[in-house]
């Protein structure tokens, strides 16, 4: 199992984890299922240090295992005040079929690491509050709760984690 960056070479991989999310409702990838060569370069354009207002620089690595795409996780690598609240310096998704099996926890167990190499040594993650397993796989790697707040977007309670990396 590994962190793969998202290229053409993982193409038929990834767009069968994105149609899988698609099918339980999920639309986060309906612009790689769209147009995948344009999703890579929108997240090309997101490595770049300045970003358009309100957006900043982060990537995106899929989880892998035996040519299968198990998850996702973006990494933002500075917060906004909003971000602070509610989206942290990671995001991260599991594919509907492969949740509560510890792939989530492996996840942000590879992922860590490489925002400590970007000199980021304390890590904001948030969750919505009633995501059970997505708190238990913050608190796993370390997250301890700081706060809660409510999703501007969604209305919902969020919880809110520090991750030290020392």
């Amino acid at each position: 199992m590994q962190l793969v960056e998202p290229s053409v070479v993982w193409e038929s991989a990834f767009l069968e984890m994105a149609a899988e999310c698609s099918a339980f409702g999920g639309t986060r990838y309906a612009a790689a299922l769209n147009d995948f060569p344009g999703y890579l370069r929108k997240l090309e354009e997101g490595r770049r240090e300045v970003q358009p207002a309100a957006r900043v620089p982060g990537t995106e690595y899929w989880l892998e295992d035996a040519g299968k795409i198990l998850a996702c996780v973006r990494l933002r690598f500075r917060l906004t005040a909003e971000l602070e609240q509610e989206g942290g310096h990671v995001g991260y998704d599991v594919r509907p079929t492969m949740r509560r099996r510890g792939y989530g926890t492996q996840l942000l167990r590879l992922a860590l690491p490489l925002l400590r190499e970007r000199g980021i040594f304390r890590v904001r993650i948030t969750c919505d509050d009633d995501n059970i397993g997505s708190a238990k796989i913050i608190e796993k790697n370390g997250g301890m709760l700081s706060g809660r707040g409510v999703s501007p977007e969604s209305g919902k309670a969020v919880r809110q984690y520090w991750i030290d990396l020392g």
